[in-house]
């Protein structure tokens, strides 16, 4: 029997670029077009998992005999989810936010192989040391924080500020790899 052809449903080349780290590549990446707005008093944790699961039936919806990935992240303060920062004060926001503080990140992980479905939450603590405004300027400087949970990148120049980190590292680039490759093999998909 022939292995499913794999979706991954991200417009995020992080993902794609973690999954080459353990052997599998998708056969095509199709962003999902969903709302992402939090719902009124959403748990950053629920939102990740909502968030996966409707990026995943969305892509899904249009396709037969594959397997569709998808995964959302989300950077906690407590009960408080913070944006994917779209401008340099938002941003510089969410880092003094951060600043000095310990974090949780959220990963939500489904996986939709026609009327089956897996998902996965992954939960990941992060601490940060307290930031000067010449480091949070050095960091928005180089434009990592685009678009991304919480305003920063753990795997460029933000990892400088990590103090402490318990859990899946690879949660917080945005695809946590042991439990996205249990999920893969549940539906029939082996690293090549």
């Amino acid at each position: 029997m022939a292995e499913p052809r794999l979706i991954l449903a991200s417009a995020s080349p992080r993902r794609a670029d973690l999954l080459a780290q353990i052997g599998v590549t998708p056969a095509s990446i199709v962003p999902a077009d969903i709302d992402e707005t939090p719902h009124k008093s959403e748990l950053p944790r629920a939102l990740a998992g909502r968030l996966a699961e409707a990026k995943a039936r969305a892509v899904a919806s249009g396709e037969s005999d594959t397997v569709v990935l998808a995964a959302d992240t989300v950077v906690a303060l407590g009960r408080c989810a913070l944006p994917k920062t779209t401008d340099r004060q938002e941003a510089r926001h969410c880092l003094g936010l951060l600043s000095g503080r310990r974090h949780v990140v959220y990963g939500g992980l489904c996986v939709v192989a026609g009327e089956r479905m897996w998902q996965r939450h992954v939960t990941t603590r992060v601490g940060f040391k307290r930031l000067s405004d010449q480091e949070i300027d050095w960091y928005l400087d180089s434009g990592e924080w685009d678009g991304k949970a919480g305003g920063y990148a753990v795997q460029g120049r933000a990892a400088a500020f990590v103090s402490f980190l318990n859990g899946s590292y690879s949660n917080v680039v945005g695809l946590p790899l042991h439990e996205t490759m249990g999920l893969l093999q549940a539906a029939g998909i082996r690293p090549g």
